[in-house]
């Protein structure tokens, strides 16, 4: 839904919450007038500077390894225009609208700390872009992640000078000048150092772990909740996720995931028929048993990934940056190595997530282990193939999430003739993680699918209350146990409905799944 709120930036740091915000729902960019004031304070200043016959870096002279040269003064808005053209050099698909409305926020908010020397009209164009729901095109490859996200946020400075193209509320293409125009916007005329300001941060990266975090924390719970129906369908003990089994080994997020599975569980007719001194059986396989340590160990990362985020969003990335003393200083913060580490370890956790996942469909479809469940849970196994290549598609993109896993980050490539000598790939381990984050929503709703074939077929015993809640919530879409049919749409019925959070919702409504 649209304009749901209206974010508030201001000279400190925005909240995760405000970045999904605009990014994902359209909410509006309010500008604290106390804060536009202190961006001029400091514009201020680099117009001091600007007249000094002493050279100051991306003020009165060139970028990069060309530094050295002094740029006259009736040369300086062409060479901020030109520094923009040049970077805006991105190849390959088009990045989603949610990313670069993040990019475009999290520059605004370090244009907004007043330490960039821009000018408080180009802060006031880059919340009318947003307002206006204009997305400039920026395609997927160019990023080295150092000197920040160059390329990327080229492509959305070159959309406020009203050059290249952007994408409407609607999704239409149109040349910038041509959108701007049309929304009552003019387009900027870059002053001194203003060029360098709007491309000289880590907003693209940052804005994709922010998002990423956010789809990760309903994957994460959702993940718990269908963990909890393999291990009911499998006929497997509650036992072992009671809570001072969990303190014994105090990680944090282990102690979560236990308590959402053990909750999941609770009041389990299917559980429940099997715990009598009938029941031989010792203990269960890892990928049931161990589903807290492995899933809680990816909240433990994310919670991790959240620390180094929340410090990003306070940060103001530049190169050179007005100090509150007013020096106008180099320096390299810039470098995206403390976003780029966390991008890798997501992706780490992700794979193994939808790795112990994929493990629990495969216990499920075989009847050697699935503990009196027809093969591939099929309606007439040998007629029927049931959910036999449901799991193939889990394993491969399994497979797929392993590749993602290897880090970006250890692949520092030079650039700028050795001027830029060592750079973080945070860019690129940030689109990795999108793929993977993709690649988990998919394997976890194969697993949904599946436990709830398994939780059909062992009627008339019941599902306990939460795993029914989310079996019926599965039910309006997807139908139950029966002859083969085109299975495809059905997949993609759950991935929607975990990708929502529809099905953890229904969850919710009985239980708190955390």
């Amino acid at each position: 839904m649209d304009d749901v709120r209206e974010v508030f930036v201001a000279a400190g740091p925005l909240s995760p919450a405000d970045v999904v915000d605009v990014a994902r729902h359209g909410a509006r960019v309010g500008l604290d007038p106390a804060a536009l004031a202190g961006v001029d304070a400091s514009r201020a200043r680099v117009e001091a500077l600007a007249g000094d016959p002493e050279p100051h870096y991306g003020i009165s002279t060139g970028f990069g390894a060309l530094a050295t040269r002094h740029i006259p003064l009736d040369r300086r808005t062409q060479l901020q225009r030109s520094l923009v053209r040049s970077h805006a050099a991105g190849s390959g698909p088009e990045v989603e609208t949610e990313v670069v409305r993040a990019t475009m926020l999290l520059r605004l908010s370090t244009l907004m700390t007043g330490r960039t020397g821009v000018r408080s009209s180009t802060a006031r164009a880059y919340a009318g872009l947003l307002n206006a729901h204009l997305t400039p095109v920026v395609p997927e490859h160019g990023s080295l992640g150092c000197s920040g996200d160059l390329a990327p946020l080229a492509h959305c400075a070159l959309a406020v000078m009203g050059e290249g193209t952007v994408r409407t509320r609607d999704g239409v293409e149109l040349p910038a000048a041509k959108a701007l125009a049309e929304a009552g916007l003019e387009p900027v005329v870059l002053a001194e150092k203003e060029g360098l300001a709007l491309i000289n941060g880590t907003d693209g990266m940052l804005g994709q772990l922010v998002l990423a975090l956010d789809t990760l924390a309903t994957l994460l719970a959702t993940a718990d909740v269908a963990a909890a129906m393999s291990v009911e369908a499998l006929l497997g003990t509650d036992a072992v996720f009671a809570d001072d089994l969990q303190a014994l080994r105090p990680q944090t997020g282990q102690r979560v995931s236990a308590g959402n599975v053990r909750r999941a569980l609770a009041g389990s007719p299917i559980v429940a028929s099997h715990q009598g001194p009938e029941c031989t059986r010792v203990q269960d396989a890892y990928s049931l048993r161990c589903a807290p340590q492995v899933h809680g160990a990816g909240r433990d990362t994310a919670a991790h990934a959240l620390t180094v985020a929340t410090a990003e969003l306070a940060a103001a990335v530049d190169n050179p940056v007005v100090t509150p003393d007013g020096r106008v200083e180099s320096n390299g913060n810039f470098h995206g190595a403390p976003v780029a580490y966390v991008l890798d370890f997501l992706a780490i956790a992700v794979a193994d997530l939808a790795s112990i996942s994929e493990r629990r469909t495969d216990r499920l479809l075989d009847p050697a282990r699935s503990h009196g469940l027809p093969a591939f849970l099929a309606h007439d196994a040998g007629v029927d193939s049931g959910l036999m290549i449901a799991q193939y598609t889990a394993a491969g993109i399994v497979s797929d999430l392993k590749r993602l896993a290897v880090p970006a980050s250890v692949d520092s490539i030079p650039s700028s003739a050795m001027q830029e000598d060592h750079v973080s790939m945070g860019w690129a381990g940030a689109r990795k993680l999108r793929r993977a984050l993709d690649g988990l929503t998919r394997v976890v709703a194969v697993e949904v699918l599946t436990a709830a074939r398994g939780l059909d077929l062992r009627r008339p015993l019941e599902p306990g209350p939460v795993t029914g809640a989310v079996l019926a919530k599965l039910r309006e879409t997807v139908e139950g146990p029966g002859p083969d049919r085109f299975l495809a749409p059905e997949i993609e019925a759950v991935v929607a409905a975990v990708a929502s959070g529809d099905l953890l919702a229904a969850a919710r409504s009985v239980t708190e799944i955390h």
